[in-house]
């Protein structure tokens, strides 16, 4: 293959998982096979000892790579996006387990769809982050970034948690609720759907608040404009111990009269789809419209 598009590839693959060491292996040689440079993760390279590759962490993967392949699921592929969307290198995610509406290419499909992508076929999707900062007494005691959602919630299985919401400066409501989900449109199809909300197309420019079990059942979720500033303050009465949760992956603390600030990431993660990429496809595989109620989402 001549002239490929990308140069420098990054390998990622899912953390403290071998089996996808055939996988990895397999895409590595085919890339070396094409003379191109390869990076692997020094967190997957632990699973792979003496696999000839050049290790790297993952600031020198986001500067030096202009592709990085993610191996592994939708919680690799979270991981990844967070730490390399500030250099905004785009990446492909190769899917080792169940179908997902992040990493949607299937090992069987290399390396047909992995040549195609390095000749330049391909779709490229931009998608939102969240950026949420704890503050404490006027100061940021805390931060991270989220490209599913940010949730607050509690710890306790049996307690109710009290928090109040603003969008904009203006008081939105107060939640008597086992939490509240702040979700981009790409979280729209995880936990911010299994509690009723909607599903928000990943192209649209919005932010969905999705109250989980609340006290009051006229609480409904509600979609607002992605350029907001939500702000969500823990009543300072509250006695339920509570987290901020971003991507399910990284938490932080939260102390009564805490206020969260969750605002839009100014930098999109860069997603590349194979060329046959269908949104509405995907959906219909992944929670398995018209196929008889007998038929569940995760198998």
């Amino acid at each position: 293959m001549s002239n490929p598009v990308f140069h420098t590839i990054g390998l990622i693959g899912k953390f403290g998982d071998p089996h996808f060491s055939g996988t990895l292996s397999q895409i590595a040689d085919h890339l070396r096979q094409r003379q191109l440079r390869v990076l692997i993760d020094e967190g997957s390279a632990r699973q792979i000892p003496d696999n000839g590759l050049e290790v790297a962490d993952r600031t020198t993967i986001g500067r030096q790579c202009d592709l990085v392949i993610v191996l592994g699921g939708d919680g690799t592929m979270l991981n990844a996006a967070r730490s390399l969307v500030d250099y905004e290198v785009p990446i492909l995610g190769v899917n080792l387990g169940r179908l997902g509406f992040l990493a949607d290419v299937s090992p069987s499909e290399i390396p047909h769809s992995l040549d195609e992508v390095l000749a330049g076929q391909f779709r490229e999707a931009r998608r939102s982050l969240l950026h949420a900062q704890v503050m404490h007494g006027g100061q940021v005691a805390s931060e991270a970034d989220a490209l599913n959602d940010v949730v607050v919630h509690k710890r306790e299985v049996a307690r109710m948690i009290e928090v109040e919401a603003f969008v904009d400066g203006r008081f939105l409501n107060a939640y008597r609720a086992d939490g509240l989900i702040i979700s981009t449109p790409t979280g729209s199809t995880a936990y911010a759907l299994a509690g009723g909300g909607p599903i928000i197309h990943p192209g649209l420019e919005a932010v969905v608040l999705v109250p989980i079990c609340p006290h009051t059942l006229t609480n409904r979720p509600i979609v607002v404009k992605a350029d907001s500033i939500i702000e969500v303050a823990l009543s300072a009465t509250n006695t339920t111990d509570t987290l901020v949760t971003c991507d399910g992956q990284v938490s932080l603390a939260i102390e009564p009269g805490d206020r969260i600030v969750i605002r839009k990431k100014e930098i999109k993660m860069r997603l590349i789809h194979p060329i046959n990429h269908d949104y509405f496809k995907l959906l219909r595989a992944k929670l398995r419209w018209g196929l008889g109620p007998e038929a569940s989402p995760f198998t």
